[in-house]
């Protein structure tokens, strides 16, 4: 049921916020006037009068667009005072992103959300769950920097996951791990060794880690999701390549909180039985 203000107490919610907006420009009633081009008498009659009446649309909008407050919020019609063009500016945000998955930004956001729970969809296999080899393979041909520091980097991921209270899930296709247990697709040309170092590593790491983190295997054909992370209530990632598309307005990360969440409800393997998922691609090689 929709609330209809009173004319009277909109007009008198206009004048007390117009005269907060000029207080906290450090402005003054002339300048105000000045700026907007009328009379000062103008401007203190918009201050003092007590009626139901309103300025017509032309000053309400110089009003707001001069004290850089939104024309919604001078006439009641918002709490908030920024522009839909600030609003839009500080909910949304374009981020570097480098090859590897582990940069200091995600990290930075990753500490952020300490205690709160983070959601996962990774571009493949989660980085900080990489041999120290695989990482080798995979990102030696590709970074300027040295791969040492991308495993130092992908060791502190993980050590910061053990000691930290947040849980942490993780959804990817069930094809990911098919393709890397039969050394198809992305993982063709990785060495069998090291492959198969991986998957050992893989099946005693996440046995050992639940259930402070649960992964969960979804089926490509049925469902698809961009890579994303959602860090608690805070914001929500999602990776494009070169960028990270940043969302920190609430309605967005609910939004891409309730997709993860529905990736979870739907997938094929989960939690405590990716272990035994993991032998029984092995065992049928």
């Amino acid at each position: 049921m929709s609330y209809k203000t009173d004319k009277r107490d909109r007009a008198a919610l206009f004048r007390n916020r117009l005269a907060e907006a000029i207080k906290d420009r450090g402005s003054n009633q002339s300048a105000l006037a000045r700026t907007i081009g009328v009379d000062r008498s103008t401007i203190s009659q918009l201050l003092k009068d007590h009626g139901a009446r309103l300025p017509n649309a032309q000053i309400v909008g110089e009003c707001a667009s001069t004290l850089g407050v939104s024309a919604d919020w001078l006439l009641g019609l918002t709490d908030r005072p920024e522009s839909a063009a600030d609003i839009l500016a500080s909910s949304l945000s374009m981020t570097q992103a480098k090859r590897a998955l582990i940069d200091d930004q995600i990290f930075a956001w990753h500490q952020e959300a300490a205690g709160y729970k983070i959601r996962h969809v990774p571009a493949g296999l989660p980085d900080m769950l990489k041999t120290r080899e695989m990482l080798e393979w995979e990102y030696a041909p590709h970074l300027g920097r040295s791969t040492d520091q991308v495993i130092g980097a992908s060791e502190d991921r993980m050590k910061w996951m053990r000691e930290t209270n947040s849980d942490y899930e993780i959804v990817f296709p069930l094809y990911e791990m098919q393709s890397l247990v039969h050394g198809e697709g992305y993982y063709s040309g990785l060495p069998e060794g090291i492959r198969d170092a991986q998957i050992a590593h893989l099946q005693s790491t996440t046995a050992q880690l639940y259930p402070n983190m649960r992964i969960y295997l979804y089926d490509a054909r049925r469902l698809f999701s961009a890579p994303i992370t959602i860090f608690g209530p805070l914001l929500a990632a999602v990776y494009i390549g070169q960028t990270y598309m940043v969302f920190r307005d609430t309605e967005r990360v609910q939004s891409m909180t309730a997709h993860f969440d529905h990736l979870v409800r739907e997938a094929h393997v989960g939690g405590r039985g990716l272990p035994d998922h993991i032998q029984s691609l092995w065992d049928a090689r």
